[in-house]
């Protein structure tokens, strides 16, 4: 049984996490297939939306404790560094998410846990079910926190409010992460996929060229300066001024058309 399954439908490409006897906890030939999985769609231009769920009605609790107890810790024998330097870069699927050139969207199901969460913030959205858990897990492990989970919850709920959930590890509601600003919107556990695979389409249906500037004003903004954030939107709008779609959205509004775009 495949780790990861890959489909790809109308521009949006569905990956699930497939272990679903683990509550598809993350295991090497998962996140391997995952990071593989990402290069890929970042330069396929027939991949317009990335959207990350996970197998039966859970999205991912995270790292495979019962494995590290088995193996003696979650570093195995490596060293210090062997370990450090592989887990960097199993990390670069987080980064991937959060920087690619395309919209990308987590359906949690059930509960996203520890790397798990930490894989659903860096995308761009988030589709919750109501009463799904969501807890940083971390600390109840006696781990200190992977896949730039503490980057990214101090990006979305301030860096005060970050630390308590790491050290504190609640779990929450998919409402109450809602309500937090943790995922973008909570829904009848039901209706999860349904929303998630309807925005999907609707992004991949979209300026899929601005929208990969849009991400990278963000990450310049996120850099620090007003300089640096300013310089990057002056050149980006420039730069989607010239595209198809904006002169198509710009033709479609004198018409008073719905515009159709084609991601050039």
């Amino acid at each position: 049984m495949a780790a990861l399954i890959e489909k790809l439908d109308g521009g949006v490409l569905t990956l699930v996490l497939n272990r679903p006897e683990r509550k598809n906890a993350l295991s090497g030939e998962m996140l391997e297939s995952l990071h593989k999985a990402l290069e890929r769609a970042a330069h396929d231009p027939a991949v317009r939306c990335v959207l990350l769920t996970g197998a039966d009605g859970t999205f991912c609790v995270g790292g495979d404790v019962k494995a590290f107890a088995a193996g003696g810790g979650a570093g195995g024998d490596q060293s210090l560094d062997q370990r450090a330097a592989s887990l960097r870069l199993r990390m670069e699927s987080s980064r991937l998410l959060h920087e690619m050139p395309k919209p990308t969207i987590a359906a949690i199901e059930g509960a996203a846990a520890g790397a798990g969460l930490s894989l659903a913030m860096a995308c761009d959205l988030r589709i919750c079910g109501a009463s799904a858990k969501i807890t940083t897990a971390f600390a109840k492990v006696g781990l200190s926190g992977d896949f730039g989970g503490t980057y990214f919850l101090s990006q979305l709920v301030g860096p005060a409010k970050a630390r308590e959930l790491y050290l504190l590890s609640p779990v929450l509601s998919g409402q109450q992460a809602a309500d937090m600003g943790i995922v973008s919107r909570a829904v009848p556990d039901a209706d999860v996929q349904k929303e998630a695979a309807a925005l999907a389409q609707q992004l991949a249906n979209g300026p899929t060229v601005t929208y990969g500037f849009i991400k990278k004003n963000f990450i310049a903004a996120e850099a620090g300066t007003l300089k640096t954030a300013f310089d990057a939107e002056a050149l980006h709008h420039s730069i989607s001024s010239s595209t198809e779609d904006h002169k198509e959205a710009s033709k479609a509004f004198v018409e008073k058309r719905a515009p159709a775009f084609k991601g050039r």
